[in-house]
């Protein structure tokens, strides 16, 4: 089971492939991974608009509407999502959307401007890294969707950077 299908990509390619559906942003996901192999979105209870069926099957990503159950498989290897009419759907992949949420209440008492991110609520920043609030900064997976270590270590030093030339030059 995973997270981000640029973080584990080639190793699955040309493979069964499963993206459960939690969120909008699970038909984005779906439409990326398809290019690894061939994907099945598990809908789990959601339905599709007609964008959301029309770029899935752009992408010949194929819909299961029925609920999943379960999970089979062996230690670490994954063979099949088990639905809830008891069928068995084979993959050897299965992509999971991760909703983000602040986990501490330092941004609301700062008063800084939190939005509604792709994957949950991220903290509102300019180029910089700047916040709604003078002089506070915000960096990484707090102030960015998607979440990537990459990311946040070069919005880390933009944040440094920018901090620092405000307390030099005001």
């Amino acid at each position: 089971v995973l997270h981000c299908p640029y973080c584990h990509d080639i190793e699955f390619s040309d493979r069964q492939l499963g993206v459960l559906y939690r969120m909008p942003m699970s038909v984005h996901q779906a439409a990326i991974v398809a290019e690894w192999g061939p994907v099945t979105l598990y809908l789990n209870g959601h339905t599709l608009d007609d964008e959301g069926a029309a770029t899935m099957a752009r992408h010949g990503v194929r819909v299961e509407a029925a609920r999943v159950v379960g999970l089979q498989g062996e230690r670490t290897a994954l063979s099949a999502v088990v639905l809830e009419d008891g069928r068995r759907s084979a993959i050897d992949a299965l992509y999971i959307a991760p909703e983000s949420c602040l986990s501490s209440p330092l941004a609301a008492r700062l008063g800084v401007t939190i939005e509604d991110g792709p994957m949950g609520p991220m903290i509102k920043t300019d180029a910089d890294k700047m916040t709604s609030v003078r002089g506070v900064y915000a960096a990484g997976d707090i102030a960015r969707a998607p979440h990537s270590v990459s990311w946040a270590v070069a919005d880390g030093v933009t944040a440094g950077t920018s901090a620092h030339r405000a307390l030099v030059f005001g």
